[in-house]
């Protein structure tokens, strides 16, 4: 079996994009910065997004049920760390720029490279992750 420490640290030099995933709906707006996402199939075009269980906000999206993937460019390092910060609201992390909604009513980034909005089809438990 392989040392978590050891595992985390091989898998923090695993190149990927790095995405703002945002929710609103009864349960609240929130969002969080998340690099554990990637395609499943193009037909039905399928996500999958990984959540960590202990987040505030894991039962608010779940609870809403829809979900935009923004997907960041290069030069959105501080939009990356300002939704990583545990110590800003939901309302401070909003406000650092420009947001729409469309069909499932998720915050979608006017300025990312790729936005992807999505209703959540199902969840899984998995070790700590959602």
């Amino acid at each position: 079996m392989v040392d978590i420490g050891s595992f985390r640290n091989a898998m923090a030099m695993l190149g990927g994009a790095v995405t703002v995933i945002t929710t609103d709906g009864e349960a609240g707006r929130f969002g969080f910065t998340a690099s554990a996402v990637c395609s499943v199939t193009d037909s039905p075009p399928t996500l999958l997004v990984c959540m960590n269980r202990s987040s505030h906000s894991n039962e608010h999206f779940k609870r809403n049920g829809a979900v935009c993937v923004n997907i960041l460019r290069g030069d959105h390092q501080d939009m990356s760390g300002t939704f990583a910060n545990r110590a800003l609201s939901m309302d401070e992390r909003f406000a650092v720029t420009q947001w729409i909604t469309l069909e499932s009513g998720a915050p979608v980034m006017l300025d990312a490279l790729v936005n992807f909005d999505c209703r959540i089809a199902q969840v899984h438990e998995v070790g700590s992750h959602s």
